[in-house]
């Protein structure tokens, strides 16, 4: 898939846990751990505006876009 999830990169220069974030935010841990695999279809943009407030970044930071070759 050409977009890649960068919550990892962002949870560890953050220094914050997957459960932290997931409390912060309002999702379970499986959602949360869903979404930084890549699995995901879709993701909310209320639920990108949390990730962004929590960890203090841009939606840049945490969505990446890599073409297939």
């Amino acid at each position: 898939m050409p977009i890649i999830v960068n919550v990892d990169v962002m949870l560890a220069r953050r220094k914050m846990s997957s459960g932290e974030l997931a409390d912060i935010i309002g999702i379970s841990a499986s959602n949360l751990s869903i979404l930084k695999t890549g699995k995901a279809k879709a993701i909310r943009f209320s639920t990108l505006n949390s990730l962004c407030k929590a960890l203090e970044c841009q939606p840049g930071d945490l969505l990446e876009y890599v073409p297939d070759e």
